[in-house]
């Protein structure tokens, strides 16, 4: 029960009690709470694709899958007119162009075989992914060709509405997501996955050709040249190769 409503409450009693007459004047006041990091309980994903700038909003009333791929193969390309895209300027053209090419009309909606097909025309340029919710796990599609260029895309079940996921960590509010099995972690170097090769973190896995080769900076092993070139190369936000982050000590073995 509220502050206001017991108030109230007891002035109905008195008056029952006494013939005095009691005024009381209840003042409601909403205290201010302040959120220090984006809450989504109670929110909704338009709510949270509006707040989070990990988030391309795609604005198009029409075939917004279209504009959400366009967006999103300007920004992996460093397309100079990518903001003016997101701002939908100058992107309709290029979205008419994509659907003549592909022999794709979204005049209604646009589901699973439309994806099926936008990925086939883009074959292993791009790989699409789309997820149905801000869980790492919430993958309604994803395509079947392996390319290190992804596209991240967000569909909103509600709104019906395609957005673009320019920050995976950031949308799922993760410091790390597997892109192999879909799980999120703290730390990616202790991230333990069966679809990711152990040594070079890479997915797919390379295969092993019956060698070691040894690395004398993380004092490892690694199961092919590919495995081992591999290893050393950066990936993600910090600029790290598994070289770096992933070392066997020489004293224990561990």
């Amino acid at each position: 029960m509220s502050y206001g409503t017991f108030l109230i409450k007891c002035h109905s009693q008195i008056l029952d009690l006494t013939p005095d007459t009691l005024t009381v004047v209840v003042h409601s006041v909403k205290m201010p709470i302040g959120f220090g990091d984006i809450k989504r309980k109670g929110r909704t994903l338009a709510n949270m694709v509006h707040l989070k700038t990990s988030i391309i909003e795609v604005r198009a009333e029409e075939s917004c899958l279209g504009h959400a791929l366009i967006i999103a193969i300007a920004r992996l390309n460093n397309d100079p007119n990518y903001t003016s895209y997101r701002r939908e300027n100058k992107i309709r053209p290029l979205v008419k162009e994509l659907l003549d090419a592909s022999g794709i009309h979204l005049k209604n909606g646009a589901g699973i075989p439309e994806l099926i097909r936008f990925q086939e025309h883009l074959r292993r340029d791009f790989k699409i992914v789309v997820y149905a919710g801000l869980q790492c796990d919430s993958v309604m599609f994803q395509g079947q060709y392996e390319s290190d260029r992804r596209i991240n895309l967000l569909f909103d079940e509600v709104m019906k509405h395609y957005h673009v996921i320019a920050n995976l960590t950031g949308a799922m509010a993760k410091r790390y997501v597997c892109e192999a099995c879909n799980k999120g972690c703290d730390f990616g170097a202790i991230h333990v996955c069966d679809q990711r090769c152990s040594d070079c973190m890479a997915s797919p896995r390379f295969v092993s050709a019956g060698i070691r080769i040894p690395c004398d900076l993380c004092n490892r092993h690694f199961r092919s040249r590919e495995c081992f070139e591999n290893h050393k190369k950066t990936q993600g936000k910090i600029k790290k190769s598994a070289c770096d982050i992933r070392k066997c000590c020489v004293t224990c073995g561990a």
